[in-house]
C-alpha cells in the first residue's frame, strides 16, 4: 500500500542552513514525491508547498549571507 499526503499538512522548521528553500527536501522519506519547487520564505518567515501542501517554518531571520 502506497502512503498518500493528499490533503494532509506537514509543519518543518528549516534554518538558514537550509536556503534556498525546496520542496521536497532531500532528507524527506518522499524526497521523489513531486517536482522540485523553491519557496520563497525569507520575506514572510513560512511559505507553503502548492504540490504537497507542506508548510515550512524559518527558525530565526536570515543574515542574507545564503548566497
Amino acid at each position: 500500500m502506497s502512503q498518500r499526503h493528499d490533503n494532509t499538512q506537514r509543519v518543518i522548521e528549516i534554518t538558514e542552513s537550509d536556503l534556498p528553500l525546496h520542496c521536497p527536501m532531500p532528507q524527506q522519506s518522499d524526497w521523489s514525491a513531486h517536482p522540485r519547487v523553491y519557496l520563497p520564505i525569507e520575506a514572510r518567515g513560512d511559505a507553503l508547498c502548492p504540490y504537497c501542501g507542506t508548510l515550512y517554518r524559518l527558525k530565526g531571520k536570515p543574515s542574507g549571507s545564503h548566497h
